[in-house]
């Protein structure tokens, strides 16, 4: 119905008038040729419920006098006598219109209300989901931003602090060999090691918390950091792969992708106890495709009881660079999880 009402409401209105007087002078032919046994009064509706619905009740109420005029001059003409049969007929027929016009006077009101609180109702929709997407990019914002803050606090002071541990221990160490306690000696030097290895497990988690230099080529040194990260510290065979022109040149591009391709592997060892993991990265003239595919027992695409919320967070990381993300079982066992963009133009600074 409503598709009919905007096929009405586009008609110009002069071609609206003119159709409508057409209307009224076809019926009015129609009635006098059939003469006044049969009558056509019902059908000058047409012409009255046209006129009101483009040019209002002012028209329509013309239209209605005019038709119920050219009605009683056809049974005149016709051979009809008796003018209290005409003009009790005129008055029914009047009253009979009148009606409809009140009918079609609600309608016509009912529907512009609804058109009204569609419209409002749309104008909130979109507000809201504006302020939805502000709302999320803000929370990446945030999150990202805590990231960077607890990646270099890492890097900055615990590293340096263990920094200064290790070289307490190594001088004990060395007073220790020349005191001639060997064995002591021996324990210090474990200690060492021990406190280099935790220096080197806190500078690859503030590098995976806080990556620098993504743009361009960086994006593919950290993709292959990560691989290689999670076979040492996951004990998940891990490996990557770049293929054509893989370069983003935006910064805010390569940290999502990268930030995908983080949750992606984690979910992979984390929930599909995965052996074997494959990063891919190729690049075509205009478009980027991230893939991470697993050998393990696969991932439910849609969230259940508040789990998969990985799974949504990288689908809106995708979204805000411009891309899509699909998540999909792998025939022989293990899930694919496909990230395509379109290729960034570079940021520039001013």
């Amino acid at each position: 119905m409503n598709s009919t009402f905007q096929c009405i409401n586009s008609c110009p209105r002069g071609v609206a008038i003119a159709l409508t007087f057409g209307i009224v002078a076809a019926v009015g032919l129609i009635d006098y040729a059939t003469g006044y046994e049969l009558s056509f009064s019902v059908f000058y509706l047409v012409a009255i419920a046209a006129s009101f619905w483009l040019a209002g009740r002012n028209l329509a109420i013309l239209v209605a006098v005019l038709s119920i005029a050219i009605w009683i001059l056809g049974d005149w003409t016709a051979g009809m006598r008796g003018s209290f049969t005409l003009a009790w007929n005129a008055v029914i027929t009047m009253t009979f219109y009148m009606i409809v016009l009140a009918l079609l006077t609600w309608l016509k009101a009912s529907h512009e209300t609804l058109e009204m609180r569609i419209k409002e109702r749309t104008v909130a929709l979109r507000e809201e989901m504006t302020q939805r997407e502000r709302l999320e990019k803000e929370i990446l914002r945030i999150s990202e931003s805590e990231r960077q803050r607890i990646g270099c606090d890492l890097h900055d002071n615990l590293c340096q602090h263990l920094t200064g541990t290790a070289i307490a221990a190594l001088n004990i160490q060395q007073d220790l060999a020349e005191s001639g306690h060997e064995k002591a000696a021996a324990d210090a030097k474990r200690l060492v090691d021990l406190v280099e290895e935790g220096i080197s497990l806190a500078r690859e988690i503030a590098r995976g918390l806080a990556p620098v230099h993504l743009e361009s080529d960086g994006l593919i040194d950290f993709l292959e950091e990560l691989a290689m990260t999670t076979r040492h510290r996951l004990k998940t065979e891990c490996r990557f792969e770049y293929h054509g022109t893989v370069h983003t040149n935006d910064a805010t591009t390569a940290i999502h992708l990268y930030r995908i391709a983080q949750e992606a592997v984690s979910n992979a060892v984390r929930h599909g106890k995965a052996k074997h993991i494959t990063i891919r990265f190729s690049g075509t003239a205009g478009l980027l495709v991230l893939t991470i595919c697993d050998d393990g027992c696969g991932l439910a695409v849609e969230p259940h009881d508040g789990k998969g919320m990985g799974l949504l967070i990288m689908k809106h990381r995708a979204s805000m660079i411009g891309g899509s993300l699909a998540v999909e079982p792998v025939p022989e066992g293990g899930t694919l999880v496909t990230c395509s963009i379109n290729k960034p133009h570079p940021t520039t600074h001013s």
